[in-house]
């Protein structure tokens, strides 16, 4: 009797426990969160916790893309999100329902404040909503660094709703969301790179004010406005970058992750179509551009064609190349990852490049080991008919090169 009674007892206790367990609030969930960088910019975004304590992952999101940590820890109130292929985490005490700590960018530089609350519904302003959507031309005072003339923005609208794209020679913004209120549209973007708040003003005349990271003003222009087709055209990324001389044979020679050198002159690539990437894991286009290219390789390696990718990494990830394993092993690379130096001196690594001053860029050899096309920086899925239209035009090279003789 005095066993049974113990029993008893010992199985009410555990179901107590179990209920406890199951109604303590977790930091699982979906959260309005901000990070404040160094220099003192607010940029709002939403982020996810999935999971159940003490295993948890959080997510980013750039517009359909989720990018989600390697696992995750939470223990005594303290949260660790790793994101080791951006070399970062996210560290956050979580207590009375809120999240409060940092971003570590590792050797990227000085963390992000973090601060977060539950997600609620984003207030609509009042009144009716000016139409956007669309597509834009950003006429730039003077040439930007890389010596731009224009840029374009692609907008999508549903309502008061809105995202965005930015698009420069060497890639785009991401998605950029939000929705208006007080007059303009607010859109912000972080995922895990790249932190962008952009606001953007209808005017009367029909043009919109852009507000660039709370200091830089510009104006853009709907195409097939005629102050667009005044303004200059984009730069076309298949024309930027460039070779000394195209007859020559384009030549690399670097070391992989285990000191082993790779060059042109291998077997492996001789009489294939070759695509040389430069790329580096600091870089957040390279990221984008990096599954493109991982699954290209997998359908076209049959077929003749080879891909090298050449890494230009800060000087710390030089010491320690953790990033650089990561992010291969995050994109399922299969090509040689080689190690081309840091990422102040492309062009010296590269003498016979012309005008490179772009991450992502590529060179595409033909089964000669000549230059026989050239992109730099790369349009990701948040540019649309941009994303679309690269990537049709880039295969149909491809398929043409490996067709040749």
């Amino acid at each position: 009797m005095k066993q049974r009674f113990i029993r008893w007892v010992l199985i009410v206790l555990a179901g107590m426990a179990t209920a406890c367990t199951s109604t303590e609030k977790t930091p699982a969930g979906m959260w309005d969160a901000t990070i404040t960088t160094a220099g003192g910019l607010q940029v709002p975004f939403k982020f996810e916790i999935a999971g159940a304590p003490p295993q948890l992952s959080g997510t980013f999101f750039d517009g359909e893309l989720r990018r989600t940590s390697t696992g995750g820890s939470y223990s005594n109130g303290e949260l660790v999100l790793p994101f080791p292929e951006y070399g970062a985490k996210v560290i956050a005490t979580y207590k009375d329902d809120r999240l409060e700590g940092k971003y570590d960018r590792g050797t990227r530089g000085a963390a992000y404040v973090l601060k977060a609350v539950r997600a609620t519904p984003a207030p609509q302003g009042a009144g009716a909503v000016p139409p956007i959507d669309g597509e834009w031309r950003i006429p730039l005072e003077k040439l930007s660094s890389k010596g731009e003339s224009a840029w374009r923005m692609v907008v999508r609208q549903n309502g008061a709703d809105v995202s965005a794209a930015i698009l420069r020679v060497d890639g785009d913004t991401g998605t950029l969301t939000g929705s208006f209120k007080d007059g303009k549209f607010t859109i912000s973007h972080f995922s895990g790179a790249r932190p962008s708040v952009v606001e953007l003003t209808p005017a009367d005349d029909g043009s919109l004010k852009i507000l660039e990271d709370r200091r830089s003003t510009r104006v853009a222009y709907r195409e097939g406005d005629a102050r667009a087709n005044a303004a200059p055209e984009p730069t076309d990324p298949t024309h930027h970058i460039g070779v000394v001389d195209p007859s020559a044979k384009f030549t690399f020679s670097f070391p992989d992750l285990d000191g082993k050198i790779v060059a042109d002159t291998d077997p492996r690539f001789q009489g294939k179509v070759v695509i040389v990437s430069l790329t580096g894991t600091w870089c957040p286009n390279c990221h984008d551009e990096a599954p493109f290219l991982s699954q290209l390789y997998k359908d076209y390696r049959g077929r003749g064609l080879e891909i090298v990718a050449l890494a230009f990494e800060e000087p710390a990830q030089l010491k320690d190349l953790s990033r650089v394993r990561a992010f291969i092993r995050q994109y399922g690379i299969e090509y040689p990852f080689l190690i081309a130096g840091d990422s102040d001196h492309e062009a010296q690594a590269l003498p016979q490049a012309t005008n490179l001053n772009t991450f992502p860029a590529m060179f595409v050899l033909g089964k000669d080991g000549r230059v026989r096309a050239t992109h730099a920086g790369y349009a990701s899925k948040a540019t649309g008919k941009y994303y679309m239209q690269e990537q049709k035009e880039f295969l149909a090279e491809i398929d043409r090169l490996l067709a040749e003789n």
